[in-house]
């Protein structure tokens, strides 16, 4: 139940947030307020995330999933009775984002909660496979409303999003409740953001886990300019995009046995490596057998950071504040898509984009290192 919500959560939203920019063409808002509906989606979840996390850990997962789960169903609502005007679509935005916040921080903290210790890397290695799974199934869903038209047939998507959000709901209700069948299910939260910010290395563990969710947003964002640089044809740097994609999904399906093998701090490290030296490699003139194998690389490198520093952060996380923990790092990664991805665009003002593509591998360099300095392992703080 908890993967098909994942799914179904990210399929949705991934629906939903470029159905919304389409229906902005249609209605020819400004390019200046389409940043402003963009950024109104992350705006939200950057507020909430704190007291979301920690209403988690008061009332339970299911019942932050649930309330998630409505608002996304309230912003497809929106968008299709309310969509024909600017105001609807910024207030089904961030319905939306409030949604995504509340299903997404449930479902975390439901894994760390449920999984017991030693299988931390493996469950959150499956919740991100089945993450990354709805995000690549979601899109599919404009291409049987028009995907070969210029502007898809926005209203049926929207309406379509409705149904789909009727049975996220369906799923929320069948979500369990760690507090009374997970491993923790007699502890009550004890301690606050406050013991979390002490927990060794957990600074350095939110910056491996930003830069690598920044490097993933820069990569689709500037591979299509790079190939529009180079001549490439779009269907070209569709087949890239899809390489990294599917490469990153089959890192998080074997995590728990690459972590067994190598542990979980080598790994962390040697990937995050891995995805710095082939961003570096990326603006240089490669044929393309060459490019599939770097963004091969770089997929597998960057499916790796997002399910480790969760699984890293469940394990180091006291139980009872596990919701917290990972409305924080949501917080880190929040902050990291929008400050790294900012300082790239001015970058690219001056150095290009193969400028922008060099300092993301630094990012990564930088943030490997980091990783090199983790506690081998987690080690709870003390109750207080």
């Amino acid at each position: 139940m908890l993967l098909g919500h994942a799914v179904m959560t990210q399929l949705i939203t991934f629906v939903l947030r470029p159905t919304m920019s389409y229906r902005a063409l249609e209605l020819d808002v400004p390019a200046a307020a389409l940043g402003v509906l963009a950024a109104s989606f992350a705006f939200a979840p950057l507020v909430l995330a704190l007291p979301v996390g920690q209403l988690t850990d008061r009332v339970g997962e299911r019942r932050v999933a649930l309330a998630g789960a409505a608002c996304v169903t309230a912003a497809a609502l929106v968008f299709t009775v309310l969509g024909g005007g600017l105001a609807g679509l910024l207030c089904g935005s961030v319905l939306l984002g409030v949604g995504h916040l509340g299903c997404v921080v449930g479902q975390q903290a439901l894994v760390a909660n449920t999984s017991g210790k030693g299988g931390y890397d493996t469950a959150f290695g499956h919740y991100t496979f089945a993450a990354s799974l709805g995000q690549s199934l979601g899109p599919l869903l404009i291409l049987l409303f028009g995907g070969n038209q210029e502007i898809p047939h926005t209203g049926r998507i929207f309406a379509a999003c409705v149904g789909a959000a009727a049975v996220l709901v369906a799923l929320s209700f069948a979500l369990p409740d760690s507090r009374r069948t997970g491993p923790t299910a007699r502890e009550t939260p004890r301690g606050g953001f406050g013991d979390l910010v002490r927990l060794p290395g957990l600074v350095r563990a939110l910056t491996a886990s930003c830069v690598v969710l920044a490097a993933v947003d820069i990569t689709l964002a500037y591979l299509p300019a790079l190939g529009a640089e180079r001549g490439m044809a779009s269907g070209t740097v569709g087949l890239l995009l899809t390489v990294r994609g599917l490469a990153s999904m089959a890192s998080r399906l074997f995590l728990g046995r690459l972590t067994a093998r190598l542990g979980r701090r080598r790994l962390l490290t040697v990937s995050t490596f891995a995805a710095g030296v082939a961003m570096a490699l990326l603006p240089l003139d490669l044929p393309l057998p060459a490019l599939v194998l770097v963004m091969t690389a770089a997929g597998l490198g960057l499916g790796v950071g997002q399910p480790l520093t969760m699984s890293w952060l469940a394990e180091a996380t006291p139980p009872g504040l596990r919701g917290r923990a990972m409305a924080l790092r949501l917080v880190g990664n929040r902050t990291g898509q929008i400050v790294i991805p900012s300082a790239a665009g001015a970058l690219a003002a001056g150095l290009g984009v193969a400028g922008v593509l060099y300092a993301t591998a630094a990012a990564l360099g930088y943030a490997a290192l980091s990783a090199r300095t983790l506690p081998v392992d987690a080690t709870p703080v003390a109750d207080t």
